[in-house]
């Protein structure tokens, strides 16, 4: 990726690295609420921590007053599990606790089971969230991408333009346009392709990232419990990172592309027999 300037500040987070480019390195401030911003989100929606909501809510169940981003996560969720036919599922979290992707990362394999019936458990609005039964909230599936956007939001009075948020892969950014190799799923030094990016944002997903054990990857059918096996790897460029981010999930599934043409959303996708597809009109300079 081409920089946008000298100023980069890398820290750990969420359990990935982050990347904050900018032409200017950023005063404490902005750092401040950059960690702010992160620390509030990962205490609502993280599976990994025993004090968070969703974890409270795993125990017991019932209602609390909604985290800010809980309606516009939950209804991009409910538009991406309709296009999937219900295989990503917010509740799916359970399945993969259950097949070793655990809080404590004990990578057991307890055997596949289908996630819980999430839309007649899970119940958001005026204010509130609600799960009618104990159930573990998995906002995965496009949860990193809402938080990018929530840090570069964050950084807009310091750094508006010319400012790269950059967690794990997922990014957005503004201002000087980025190219961006596509980094080939089984061989991390080669590409198969680029994508040049501006004022938009990019997600990507592969089944060698997340993998454990006998073939188990973090993207699992919530309809079995099974890990996908037709899909190696997306990419999705959107507006926003959380589309890009709920694009990228759902292109591992028959319904992706539809949702993706809905959204407005640019793609490429490999299976894992080596092919390459991609979106109609997508800009990408493939090395087919």
């Amino acid at each position: 990726m081409s920089g946008v300037g000298p100023a980069v500040w890398r820290f750990d987070a969420i359990g990935t690295v982050w990347q904050i480019e900018t032409r200017e390195p950023l005063p404490g401030d902005a750092r401040s609420a950059v960690e702010r911003c992160i620390g509030d989100f990962d205490a609502a929606w993280s599976r990994f921590r025993a004090d968070s909501l969703v974890s409270r809510l795993a125990a017991t169940g019932g209602s609390t007053p909604a985290p800010p981003d809980a309606a516009a996560m939950l209804d991009a969720y409910a538009e991406l599990s309709s296009a999937t036919d219900d295989a990503v599922n917010p509740l799916v979290g359970e399945t993969l606790a259950r097949r070793g992707y655990d809080a404590i990362y004990s990578f057991v394999d307890g055997g596949a089971a289908p996630a819980p019936p999430w839309r007649t458990l899970v119940h958001w609005g005026n204010g509130m969230l609600r799960l009618d039964a104990p159930s573990l909230l998995d906002v995965g599936a496009l949860g990193k991408g809402r938080l990018v956007d929530l840090v570069l939001d964050a950084l807009a009075p310091w750094a508006a333009t010319d400012v790269v948020v950059d967690a794990g892969g997922d990014m957005a950014m503004r201002g000087a346009p980025q190219r961006i190799g596509l980094e080939h799923p089984f061989d991390a030094r080669r590409a198969i392709g680029v994508l040049e990016i501006r004022d938009a944002a990019l997600c990507a997903s592969a089944i060698n990232r997340r993998a454990w054990g006998d073939g188990l990857h973090h993207v699992l059918d919530a309809r079995t419990g099974h890990p996908v096996r037709s899909i190696v790897a997306t990419w999705a460029v959107a507006p926003t990172a959380m589309r890009a981010d709920a694009v990228a999930t759902a292109l591992f599934f028959d319904g992706g592309p539809r949702l993706a043409h809905e959204w407005g959303v640019e793609w490429v996708r490999m299976t894992s027999d080596g092919r390459v597809e991609w979106s109609a009109g997508s800009k990408a300079e493939l090395f087919t």
